[in-house]
């Protein structure tokens, strides 16, 4: 461990780390290549390779040019077959031993029959092209991994953690709960925290997928491997670095991954009948002809093998994963989780969506929306007075009023005393000499009891904002004698201040975009009240007819269950409370659950932050990924069905006729390098 003294403080100004790869990515590539590198990562790239090479030299020295002696052709057929065919006969001696055949199964069969019928040429280039095919689709899935797994190696491996004046230097694995460690601007963070000391603003776009930097300051949760901004942060450990959000999230990926999709289960599911099926045929096509017709054995045989060759189904069987893993993976970047391509799939069919309203619609805390300054106060002092008399209250009220002070750069004076009201408000004391300066906030109540007559116009100013569905607060102060205190009362109505749960910034914009996407029923669920909950859907664009109010979670779930008899539901909330709704519904997704266990660990889909444009991006990219499937299995059933009826039919109307077996190896392995290539594309999405 490295141990630093502790002379740079929360004033320490740093710059960003190096990037350790200070190369770019096109010199790191080739001096990969040069060092053997790339080969060691990629080996079925390089027995591909390998193959080419043989079959190239093997082909040319022989049936071009003549220019190798016999001997020298047939090493290089072996070495061509040796290097093609060593990983598919590898997999199918093993599912062989499990009483399975696959695909591997048929390449092999129809490599060696193409060389026993003299085209050997045609059985090297069907091991290259298995081959090759079989290495980028390995080097695709990984890439479609390491776009997430790589987000670990954002992650520091050492912190700077405190220790009295001293900041030593501790690997990340070696943190508890309860340390605290030095964050300096530039830096990633190294661990799960809240902020105890210090403001920045951190970009959370590994996480969260927000584009913009989020502020952060005292008492703010804060992920590991996100980047922090221009100020230092001192951050208490919340979680030990194997339990991070981060590492859920690749975990989650990694899961969701192994869910195979339904279509994909399908497929998996005929795979096996459809190889003995094809066996069975290549089997008929060698003995019928010998039966019924004087064909010679060779031409037999040849048509037999490219039928095997023609009619694998290799290009069918990796339309789906590619599609489904690339757009997970495109998903999890943008701050989205599919918990399995099965959740993919269904999310391309919603068209019923219920949101909770708090916290989801709604930001989920109260925030200052009306000043009514009276007795020719201006707003701003309206603001001052209140937040200097409820800047030692911890209450949410009192939170959104000093929120609204510091928006407005307002300085504050906090009171000598202070008093809470239960139920009623609060009450701030200031000593001015030889008098007091009291500053009273609540409701009705407080100023009845304070036997404080307030007029009839006043009275209707607060009632119009509670219609509103507002908690409303009226802010007076009066002056009086110190010795006298109650006896004399001189007051003065200063103002009417008003808080709500505000709708969230982009609600509107992505229920606008919803519904252009054919999302055809919205609905609301929420315990609140009916007047507020329509007041919010009102702001949203949401039908009065489509708000259910003072539910409880048992009738949440209820009306969930009607939903889902108009079509596919998702029911979007925060993963905790409508738990059992998200559960009924056909997809459940939890939306702000960064560094929430629970949400995690609830629903099928899960929005990492409180983001609702995420809505769109997600049903979109599902209904992509799901055009990308249908394209995927329509594109290789056609190849596969037309290289078929060449092979067997064609020759029966066409007298003479024989399907080359270089044309059908090239249509099927080009086919599902093809599938491939276009799954792939879902990586490139964004929102």
């Amino acid at each position: 461990m490295t141990t630093q003294p502790l002379n740079s403080g929360l004033e320490t100004t740093a710059s960003p780390p190096r990037n350790r790869n200070q190369s770019g990515t096109g010199t790191s590539l080739a001096r990969s290549l040069l060092t053997g590198a790339f080969w060691r990562e990629n080996p079925e790239l390089a027995l591909a390779a390998i193959t080419l090479v043989a079959l190239l030299i093997g082909w040319l020295g022989g049936s071009v040019t003549g220019a190798l002696p016999a001997w020298a052709v047939t090493l290089a057929a072996i070495v061509a077959f040796i290097a093609g065919g060593i990983t598919g006969t590898r997999e199918a001696i093993a599912d062989a031993l499990d009483w399975e055949l696959n695909i591997d199964f048929l390449m092999i069969a129809a490599a060696l029959g193409a060389a026993f019928i003299g085209e050997w040429e045609e059985g090297a280039l069907l091991l290259f092209l298995f081959t090759l095919s079989g290495a980028l689709e390995g080097f695709a899935m990984g890439r479609t991994r390491k776009a997430i797994e790589g987000l670990i190696d954002l992650r520091p491996d050492t912190a700077w953690l405190r220790r009295g004046d001293d900041l030593i230097e501790t690997a990340v694995e070696e943190l508890q709960p309860g340390d605290v460690v030095m964050v300096r601007p530039g830096e990633r963070l190294p661990v799960d925290g809240v902020v105890v000391n210090g403001t920045s603003s951190i970009d959370q776009s590994p996480i969260t997928g927000e584009s913009v930097p989020v502020f952060k300051e005292r008492g703010d949760d804060v992920f590991s491997a996100t980047i922090n901004g221009s100020g230092a942060l001192e951050v208490r450990v919340t979680k030990l670095a194997s339990e991070s959000t981060l590492s859920k999230i690749i975990q989650l990926v990694q899961d969701a991954q192994e869910d195979a999709a339904p279509t994909q289960k399908l497929i998996d599911r005929f795979s096996q009948p459809y190889t003995l099926t094809v066996i069975g045929a290549t089997l008929l096509a060698i003995l019928i002809p010998r039966l019924f017709s004087s064909e010679p054995f060779s031409d037999t045989l040849y048509r037999a093998m490219t039928l095997l060759v023609v009619a694998s189904p290799c290009a069918l069987i990796i339309s789906t994963p590619a599609s489904i893993l690339s757009a997970i993976a495109a998903a999890a970047r943008g701050g989205v989780l599919f918990k399995g391509g099965a959740y993919l799939e269904r999310a391309a069919a919603i068209n019923v969506l219920a949101f909770d309203k708090t916290g989801t619609l709604t930001h989920g805390k109260p925030k200052l929306t009306n000043i009514h300054a009276l007795n020719n106060y201006s707003k701003e002092a309206v603001v001052r007075i209140a937040a200097g008399a409820e800047s030692l209250s911890e209450h949410p009220i009192a939170l959104a009023i000093l929120a609204a002070a510091r928006e407005m750069e307002l300085d504050i004076e906090e009171p000598d005393e202070f008093r809470s009201v239960a139920g009623h408000g609060i009450q701030a004391i200031y000593e001015r000499g030889d008098h007091k300066e009291i500053i009273y906030i609540g409701n009705d109540k407080l100023f009845m009891d304070e036997s404080m007559d307030l007029s009839p116009a006043i009275r209707m100013i607060g009632r119009a904002l509670q219609r509103q569905g507002k908690t409303t607060m009226l802010v007076a102060r009066r002056s009086t004698v110190a010795d006298t205190l109650g006896a004399d009362r001189d007051w003065e109505v200063v103002g009417y201040l008003a808080v709500a749960d505000t709708l969230r910034e982009n609600a509107k914009d992505a229920i606008v975009s919803l519904r252009g996407m054919g999302v055809s029923r919205m609905a609301m669920l929420t315990g609140d009240n009916r007047s507020v909950a329509e007041a919010i859907a009102g702001l949203a664009g949401l039908s009065p007819d489509d708000v259910y109010a003072d539910l409880l979670p048992d009738q949440k779930v209820e009306i969930v269950k009607r939903l889902v008899q108009e079509g596919t539901v998702a029911m979007l909330g925060d993963g905790v409370n409508d738990a059992p709704a998200l559960a009924t519904a056909s997809v459940g997704i939890a939306m702000g659950a960064a560094g929430t266990d629970v949400a995690l660990e609830t629903a099928d889909i899960v929005l990492m932050s409180d983001d609702l444009s995420k809505l769109p991006f997600m049903i979109g990219l599902s209904r992509k990924a799901g055009a990308i499937v249908r394209q995927n299995l329509i594109f290789s059933l056609g190849v596969m069905l037309t290289l078929v009826l060449l092979t067997i039919v064609a020759p029966l109307v066409v007298p003479g006729f024989r399907m080359p077996l270089p044309l059908g190896v090239v249509g099927h392995e080009g086919s599902t390098l093809l599938v491939v290539m276009n799954g792939l594309r879902m990586l490139a999405v964004r929102e």
